[in-house]
């Protein structure tokens, strides 16, 4: 089986960035794939996407050598084994609330004994190279996310759940259960108490010995958070990426021809 390149990362003490895919088209997750991610996650829950379109993603991928993972929607069996059979090398949980749940998580993404993963890797079979089932249980991650106040309360009996390889933090949704409601969600957090709230998911994982990652919303975040500790941060996502140039290009665009910049030449091919 071909190894994890998370893990291969990890086991040499460096930390990993990881794209955010939230448009469903196979297309741009092969051109986010070629930028130099160590990882991409595949957005079931929140992105315009759902398995029909996860697959070509994936597919997609596969040629950068980037390390495929998916966010599921929600801690349920079908989904969870379907995109490891797609051939995720990972899989992010959202709303993993208490041991029990994280437990249930562990279960659905390992092979008996360690698990009641149902056996079917229908691509990922070809994907990942020979001997998927004997290999598998110890290449696939299993990342909870911790992102209310009800997994805060149950962190230390989260992380400490066998076969767990690492918390995700959704700061977005943290901020909302910690603050009740009085902070508005986000990424990149400077409040006080969601600096605390972060450092001590952090230290939690770090006590159990397993890995940490956040959701930041600009490279300088991403980088505090690794100095801080964290083994992957993610930056910001593909619908973001795309806003964020276009509006740039469209701003810039409007600023020359407003300072009376040159006009473009409609004959000009060469930009296309």
């Amino acid at each position: 089986m071909i190894k994890n390149g998370l893990k291969s990362l990890w086991n040499q003490n460096k930390p990993a960035l990881n794209g955010w895919l939230s448009i469903g088209n196979s297309f741009s997750a092969e051109i986010m794939a070629a930028q130099g991610y160590d990882s991409l996650t595949v957005d079931l829950q929140h992105g315009a996407v759902d398995y029909n379109g996860a697959l070509p993603m994936l597919q997609a991928m596969r040629a950068s050598g980037v390390t495929p993972l998916a966010r599921v929607p929600w801690l349920e069996p079908g989904i969870i084994m379907k995109v490891l059979d797609a051939g995720a090398y990972g899989v992010i949980c959202p709303m993993v609330n208490s041991r029990a749940e994280a437990e249930q998580l562990v279960s659905y993404m390992r092979y008996p004994p360690k698990g009641t993963r149902s056996f079917g890797p229908t691509r990922v079979n070809f994907s990942a190279g020979a001997n998927y089932a004997g290999e598998a249980n110890d290449e696939i991650l299993c990342l909870a996310m911790i992102e209310t106040a009800e997994a805060m309360a149950n962190l230390e009996d989260i992380v400490s759940t066998p076969g767990l390889d690492g918390v995700y933090i959704g700061p977005a949704d943290l901020t909302l259960g910690v603050s009740n409601g009085s902070l508005p969600p986000g990424f990149d957090r400077e409040e006080p108490e969601m600096v605390e709230a972060i450092k001590k998911i952090l230290a939690a994982a770090k006590t159990a010995g397993i890995r940490a990652a956040l959701h930041c919303g600009s490279p300088a975040y991403a980088a505090k958070a690794i100095g801080w500790g964290f083994d992957l941060t993610t930056l910001a996502n593909d619908v973001r990426l795309l806003a964020a140039a276009a509006s740039e290009s469209v701003s810039q665009t409007r600023e020359l021809l407003g300072s009376g910049g040159a006009e473009a030449d409609p004959t000009d091919k060469s930009g296309y």
